[in-house]
């Protein structure tokens, strides 16, 4: 429920042998990958040495049909195909940002799909400017893309060309490249966004998320590590690892809500850290109370966690229209609040006259989650208790979670009691910092919490930081 924006979802498919359709499989994986962007989608498919494209405004069954799927593969089933699906921050509902993008250069054809948000993009972008560049968009993709063919010149290969132009990519990014002959997965040195890759019979699979390899009946492998490059051709799967070896900053928020609970991220389950956060809330700020309630999708599981934990009984006390999207797509206040008008409603029978622990993810605003307090309370609900299973927001985030600035953020200007009062709460218990911290079981990677505690694992105040929201540069 929380009005938490994250840049989008990626896919790739390497369709040896063209065993699989390569239009249709990357639809299905995009399906699986919608929570992570619902404002523009599009795939791109390489047909022998051609790339046929398509990128429109809307979700991925909005803009696909049976006749667009079967016009990217006209010529057969397609060899190499990228999806994406995106979010854009207010103002940039715009077709032309939309991914992936097709570029030519000299060495051919190349094709990108990106997650992420880079801080050095005003050096960058000048340098390149400089040097003759032209830009259509303001996307990280179409830089990335620049600065790469630039190296590439002067290297034997393209990995060669990415490492090069890794060292000058600062902050977050995993993407996924379509060359002439080659399928590329790369991630950024701290690993601040999810990738991996698996296998679809004969079929090599990239995917921001496990969740849309095995949805498409697929075998996950493992992740991409932060700073590897991956290489799938038709002889071989091989890496370039000159750019691991970092200190790693993982969005500890993919935890908390971006990812899909059935997702398994650097070896940590999402499902687990949610139920884990659940648990510490319940240790953290116990409370007397008749049923448990989380809002759906991502409270769900952190309430099942803290009934779990505290022996209140779990209850069904919200039930969600499943077929509108995520809170946090739509783009002005307005509309955030209409949607949780019409996209979450209150069960009577299990909430009329009772003491409810409402547990969700996070409070950005404020105004969203006052609003569904108050259909509770109209709904009969006698007590309701706020639990958070995040710490409160304080800091913008520039690595591709629209947290944006401080005066948007309701902890920034009111402490907890405030907050509770603002919200119409009787109580509010937000996660603690530490116990954050330990959620994700068995994770191989260090987590970044600059968001709650303003230690950001990269530079964002010299010169190569952009301040995205204010100059949209994304």
């Amino acid at each position: 429920m929380s009005s938490i924006h994250e840049e989008c979802g990626v896919f790739g498919i390497f369709n040896r042998n063209r065993e699989h359709d390569a239009a249709q499989e990357t639809y299905l994986a995009l399906y699986a990958l919608q929570h992570r962007g619902q404002v523009s989608c599009g795939i791109a498919v390489r047909n022998d040495q051609t790339v046929d494209c398509i990128t429109e405004l809307g979700t991925v069954p909005d803009v696909f049909n049976k006749d667009k799927l079967s016009s990217l593969t006209a010529n057969g089933k397609g060899d190499v195909a990228l999806g994406h699906v995106r979010y854009s921050a207010q103002g940039e509902e715009d077709e032309i940002n939309s991914q992936p993008m097709v570029m030519s250069y000299e060495k051919g054809s190349i094709s990108i799909a990106n997650n992420g948000s880079l801080v050095s993009t005003a050096k960058l972008r000048k340098k390149l400017e400089s040097n003759g560049s032209v830009f259509q968009t303001n996307s990280n993709a179409e830089m990335i893309v620049h600065l790469i063919a630039r190296y590439r010149l002067g290297t034997s290969n393209i990995e060669t060309a990415i490492s090069q132009a890794m060292k000058e990519l600062e902050g977050a990014y995993s993407f996924i490249l379509m060359t002439p002959h080659k399928l590329i997965a790369v991630r950024d040195p701290k690993g601040f966004r999810p990738l991996c890759y698996g296998k679809l019979g004969d079929a090599y699979v990239v995917a921001s998320e496990s969740c849309a390899i095995q949805s498409i009946g697929g075998e996950f492998i493992r992740d991409i590590k932060p700073g590897e490059i991956l290489v799938i051709t038709d002889e071989d799967v091989y890496s370039n690892t000159d750019n691991c070896g970092q200190k790693t900053a993982m969005c500890i928020f993919e935890h908390v809500y971006l990812a899909r609970p059935d997702s398994v991220i650097d070896g940590a389950s999402v499902h687990r850290s949610r139920l884990n956060a659940g648990k510490f809330l319940a240790i953290e700020h116990p409370v007397e109370a008749d049923v448990v309630v989380g809002v759906p999708d991502s409270g769900i599981d952190a309430a099942i966690g803290y009934a779990n934990q505290s022996g209140i009984p779990f209850g069904l006390g919200l039930i969600k229209n499943r077929y509108i999207g995520r809170t946090f797509i739509q783009t002005t206040q307005k509309q955030r609040e209409r949607s949780v008008q019409i996209k979450l409603n209150p069960l009577g029978n299990e909430i009329e006259g009772k003491r409810i622990v409402l547990v969700d993810d996070s409070i950005v605003r404020g105004t969203t989650c006052a609003k569904l307090i108050k259909k509770l309370r109209e709904a009969g609900a006698k007590e309701i208790h706020m639990r958070i299973s995040s710490p409160p927001f304080i800091n913008p985030c520039y690595f591709g979670t629209d947290i944006s600035s401080k005066d948007k953020l309701i902890a920034c200007k009111l402490d907890i009691d405030e907050i509770c009062r603002f919200i119409g709460a009787d109580s509010l218990g937000y996660l603690g910092i530490d116990s954050m911290m330990k959620v994700a079981e068995n994770s191989g990677v260090d987590f970044c919490s600059a968001c709650f505690t303003g230690e950001y694992p990269v530079d964002v105040t010299g010169e190569n930081y952009v301040d995205k929201y204010s100059k949209k540069i994304t």
